[in-house]
């Protein structure tokens, strides 16, 4: 049955002239074990909510997992899509990607994304058997990882993090085959992986990964331990290669037919390229087969669950919010509208937490070690701990990547709506997580605050300058600016919304005046920009702007209109939204006068909303370390600097 794993994977990356067949070569014999004994699945019942969860972290050895699915019968990955192995429009990819077939949990390949997705998930299992009992939740995540995750600094976060939560269901077989591209292991590590993790908390025991008995016997130990475990299986890459086997060459390229004739020969596996013989086939279908009975006898326990439990179960997983959750945000948008507090926008995205969290029970929040700073902890929020899941607070310490890519694992299993909160200048820190949760489409929200030189006296190191432009490259991912709490409030609205896009909420840490008093109807930064205050008159200049600076054009409008100068005002909190508007609704927004754009951060990017004649206000460079009331005015962010640049503008124009 291994062999088959095997020789499936070469035949896939021969035909395609590409791929690493070393990997699953290695690991066929643990992941035989893996999958016809201790995991429980079922193909024909793919997205079984109490299934086990197997993540393959070594995503490069993708050709494993495919092979897995296809053997044991999941219908997605048939033998034309094996042939089709890294072609455009497969559902084989390179790498496996979430939501390509049936089967794949998690997008992987950049290394150790999914050992801290795995985290995350393990995470989410205990969070939601907390919630509903362990007849309706009551399952393991199961990692398959490289030597490369384990040296990935995001394995360091994920794995303390685990162990401090005691995950104990979560279970990761180390392929220890001590070859990586550049050659043996040895030439960059020496790390004692075991001892490093029992550090963190975990079981850990090294096996012979090629001793299938071996194998399972650690497996169940693992299963029965109270902590995370790690197997370390010892393994030859591309075991059965004559010549390569054990050589960084069957790493990252295709073996070539005389090495695949040898490996056949040495493997006693005759067969034609893609051919699994039909007592091999049916064995491994029969394995398939095992997870129905469970999954059915889990399907009558749902059924005999009391009715509103079972609904609250089905709707969570389904991804749907609760009734009453827009009432609950709308009054706090009210209130702001009524009030019109100077709040700092993380205060007012406090303040829409509170009202949240007792209403949307799924919604599990956290921060990495700044939860004071980030106020992304609600008042009815309990921590969660390694003895009591029940709460729905995480404090993930300072490890932002372990954070952001546990959140997406939390996703990826479903029952829960993650987000997490650090400083908008350590998004580099979790830029890597975010663009797979935008590559998977996850609804995962990341909470930014201290979104510019408003920060003060921490300085240049804390201050955000390109990272809204940077943030704003990345595809499907949602960044939000708003300018004050009534803005705040919709915009968390509308990142709960998105059930298919990841979502930054960049905040500020000093107080903005409210600028909105309409406090009900169209929430009106759904489409991404507007205009909050039209020109009295014909428009003789446009200000754009987000965030806090917003105050400021406003501010300049005033000073204009004083000169005979008609501004218009467009908060724009979210380019995205915008963009995606018809040109028309565009069109009236930008209108046809010369345009400003004020923002306290790097100028890229907003040349597509400037044209021409557009200029900028905003940061040129790195900001300084001073009260955030000396720093506007030095760097030139300013109502005065905005009025002059516009009497420029419009006498020109």
């Amino acid at each position: 049955m291994a062999n088959a794993l095997r020789a499936l994977a070469m035949d896939a990356v021969e035909q395609a002239k590409s791929g690493h067949p070393g990997m699953p070569m290695g690991m066929a014999d643990a992941a035989t074990v893996l999958f016809t004994r201790h995991l429980r699945y079922d193909p024909a019942d793919p997205d079984w909510p109490d299934r086990d969860r197997f993540v393959l972290s070594a995503g490069h050895g993708s050709m494993l997992l495919y092979g897995l699915l296809h053997l044991t019968g999941y219908a997605d990955i048939t033998l034309d899509e094996l042939k089709r192995f890294r072609q455009l429009g497969s559902r084989t990819a390179g790498h496996p990607e979430h939501g390509f077939a049936r089967g794949i949990e998690t997008t992987t390949g950049p290394l150790g994304q999914g050992l801290a997705n795995a985290v995350g998930m393990a995470i989410a299992e205990r969070l939601l058997a907390a919630r509903f009992g362990d007849d309706l939740v009551d399952h393991r995540t199961y990692v398959i990882a490289g030597d490369g995750c384990l040296m990935e600094g995001v394995s360091h976060e994920a794995i303390s993090l685990a162990g401090h939560l005691r995950l104990s269901k979560l279970i990761v077989l180390w392929d220890d085959n001590s070859i990586s591209i550049d050659g043996s292991t040895e030439l960059a590590v020496s790390d004692d992986q075991l001892q490093r993790f029992r550090a963190s908390g975990w079981a850990a025991e090294r096996v012979d990964g090629h001793d299938t008995e071996a194998v399972s016997a650690a497996l169940a130990r693992a299963e029965a331990s109270q902590r995370p475990s790690l197997i370390a299986c010892r393994t030859t890459i591309a075991f059965g290669a004559p010549t390569k086997a054990g050589t960084a060459a069957a790493h990252g390229a295709p073996l070539g037919a005389s090495e695949i004739a040898g490996a056949r020969q040495r493997l006693e596996w005759p067969y034609p390229p893609f051919t699994v013989p039909d007592d091999i086939r049916a064995a491994w279908r029969e394995a398939g087969a095992r997870g129905a009975a469970a999954s059915a006898a889990w399907r009558r326990r749902l059924a005999a669950a009391p009715a509103e439990l079972r609904a609250e179960f089905l709707r969570r997983q389904a991804g749907e919010l609760p009734t009453g959750w827009h009432a609950a945000l709308g009054e706090v948008r009210a209130k702001f509208a009524a009030e019109a507090p100077k709040l700092a926008t993380r205060q007012s995205s406090g303040q829409a937490l509170d009202a949240l969290a007792p209403v949307m029970p799924e919604l599990i929040g956290g921060s990495a070690d700044l939860t004071g700073s980030n106020l992304t902890r609600a008042k009815a929020q309990k921590p969660v701990t390694a003895d009591d899941f029940s709460g729905s607070y995480i404090f993930y310490g300072v490890r932002e990547h372990g954070m952001a890519a546990a959140m997406n694992g939390m996703a990826l299993h479903r029952g829960v709506i993650p987000y997490g909160g650090t400083f908008l200048a350590f998004t580099d820190y979790c830029r890597p997580a975010i663009r797979l949760a935008a590559l998977m489409r996850q609804r995962v929200i990341f909470v930014m605050t201290h979104d510019s030189i408003g920060l003060g006296e921490d300085g240049p190191t804390h201050q955000p300058v390109e990272h809204l432009a940077s943030l704003r490259a990345i595809p499907n991912l949602l960044v939000f600016r708003p300018a004050d709490a009534v803005e705040t409030a919709e915009c968390w609205a509308l990142a709960l919304d998105s059930a298919d896009a990841p979502s930054v909420l960049a905040l500020t840490r000093q107080g903005v005046p409210t600028l909105r008093r309409d406090g009900t109807g169209e929430n009106r930064s759904a489409r991404g920009a507007y205009v909050l205050a039209e020109a009295e008159g014909r428009r003789r200049v446009t200000l754009l702007a987000t965030g806090s600076e917003v105050a400021v054009a406003m501010a300049a409008r005033e000073r204009l209109a004083s000169e005979g100068i008609a501004a218009a005002i467009v908060s724009m909190p979210c380019w995205e939204l915008f963009a995606k508007q018809d040109p028309a609704y565009r069109a009236s927004v930008l209108g046809t006068a010369p345009r400003i754009a004020v923002e306290a951060a790097s100028p890229f990017g907003w040349e597509r909303w400037l044209g021409e004649r557009g200029a900028f206000i905003g940061m040129q460079g790195f900001g300084a370390s001073a009260p955030a009331e000396q720093l506007f005015p030095h760097f030139g962010i300013t109502a005065e600097k905005v009025a002059e640049a516009a009497r420029g503008l419009a006498k020109n124009g």
